[in-house]
């Protein structure tokens, strides 16, 4: 799982020999972990300020009722939502952590005030800037 994690590119044969193991029991190992939803998915990583978006917000979002219908509604805008690449419905002092994406801080300051503050079960937003990341493995 660590050498498809570093590179879900690699060929079955690749990967087999990395493991020392044949391919034919490498690719049955592969596939058990796929069926049984260990591995979810392959996708690529890409590079957000090479795309124009270098700016990466985390957002904490607090709900100003605890209803089902007002989580529905603040996680249907937030899917819709193109700035926003993860919503986590978190515990603790709010509901909600965001990690937003965009191109600049103008940019952040229209979707808080056009996205988030038009969405009317949030109470409170609380902006994180990233300054670098000196440990991101995501993947």
């Amino acid at each position: 799982m660590r050498e498809l994690k570093s590179d879900g590119r690699l060929s079955n044969v690749q990967l087999a020999e990395r493991i020392n193991m044949s391919p034919s029991a490498c690719l049955r190992r592969v596939q058990e972990l796929e069926k049984s939803g260990i591995i979810s998915g392959y996708r690529a990583v890409i590079d957000s300020a090479k795309i124009g978006r270098a700016v990466t917000v985390y957002v904490s979002v607090g709900l100003a009722r605890h209803r089902k219908q007002d989580q529905a509604e603040f996680e249907k805008a937030m899917y819709l939502a193109e700035e926003v690449v993860e919503c986590h419905n978190i515990s603790g002092m709010v509901e909600y952590l965001l990690r937003v994406e965009v191109k600049s801080l103008e940019d952040y300051k229209r979707f808080h005030t056009d996205i988030l503050g038009t969405v009317s079960v949030v109470s409170s937003i609380v902006s994180h800037f990233v300054m670098g990341s000196p440990k991101n493995d995501r993947g």
